[in-house]
């Protein structure tokens, strides 16, 4: 069976699937990172991972995987397949498309971010399906956007368009992995909150999840965590819909998965400081984690179809 390696590498895990000219995910695998030992070794997983899934597909099918796709967090020159810059794994400057080619014995290798590739995979078979103008913004270990435009994910000029967790929503805030201080993923990610209420709680071990669990049961403490972080994030994302005038507003990753104990509050939230804007439709996303590893093999498809260019349209 014909099929492509995808791989989805973000801040604490990778993702890895085989995935058919259908869009079947045919295998899948996960592992973490590995940040913590380095930029390097991070690179290095990454690439034992692929090389570990294209063996897969040879003993299960009987055939190497005839292209891969690869989305990586940060900032991505995707004509030259350069990871450029991650504030959450350090690297830069990363040939990665390269490296992977040559790992893979010189398949076709797509390289694209990892939330546009997100966006791409929603665009086309998720909640932005049939949506002219959307902005995906997935709340994991950091935060970023995807802006889907008449049928297409916008790179921007240099490839950094959609990076909306570089906001800066309280000056003079928490230090950030860019440099300044006070951004959007500083307070309202995943790991933002994950951090405030292991403070609140008196617990290390305890998460976002935790909190939303105790915002649901009534606890008064995780409530004042939780709203802090939807008060950013309402911040951040009036700013971007004031920029961008999306009909949707698609919100995924690990907080999302609060469902209304996140949505409710932040639906309000943004209502209450829109003036002249109009207010977009606020929806979960409806991927789920696998939407950067079909993200990345609707890239390695299309780079079978349009063999001189890599393509980010979607189909409404």
């Amino acid at each position: 069976m014909r099929h492509v390696i995808a791989l989805d590498v973000g801040g604490t895990g990778m993702k890895a699937a085989l995935v058919g000219a259908d869009g079947t995910l045919l295998y899948e695998a996960r592992r973490a990172t590995g940040r913590e030992r380095g930029p390097e070794a991070v690179v290095e997983a990454a690439l034992g991972f692929a090389a570990e899934l294209r063996a897969h597909g040879e003993e299960r099918y009987g055939r190497s995987a005839v292209a891969a796709g690869v989305a990586v967090p940060g900032i991505v020159d995707t004509p030259n397949g350069v990871a450029v810059y991650a504030a959450n794994l350090g690297w830069r400057d990363v040939p990665l498309r390269a490296l992977l080619r040559e790992r893979l014995g010189g398949v076709p290798v797509a390289l694209g971010h990892d939330v546009r590739t997100g966006g791409l995979a929603e665009g086309r078979l998720g909640a932005g399906r049939g949506t002219d103008r959307f902005l995906f913004v997935p709340l994991g270990t950091g935060i970023a956007g995807a802006i889907g435009i008449g049928g297409a994910i916008e790179e921007g000029a240099h490839g950094c368009a959609g990076e909306i967790g570089h906001i800066v929503v309280r000056p003079g805030g928490p230090e950030c992995g860019c440099g300044r201080r006070g951004c959007l993923e500083t307070l309202a990610s995943a790991s933002a909150v994950s951090r405030a209420w292991a403070a609140a709680s008196g617990d290390p071990e305890a998460d976002a999840a935790d909190c939303a669990q105790a915002v649901a049961s009534g606890d008064g403490a995780a409530a004042q965590v939780w709203q802090q972080a939807v008060d950013a994030l309402a911040d951040g994302l009036v700013t971007a819909l004031t920029l961008l005038d999306p009909r949707t507003l698609i919100v995924g990753g690990g907080l999302a998965e609060a469902g209304e104990t996140l949505f409710t509050p932040l639906r309000t939230a943004v209502e209450a400081r829109v003036t002249f804007q109009k207010l977009p439709e606020i929806v979960p996303a409806a991927l789920g984690d696998t939407a950067g590893c079909l993200g990345a093999a609707l890239l390695a498809w299309d780079q079978l179809d349009t063999p001189d260019t890599l393509t980010t349209e979607v189909t409404g």
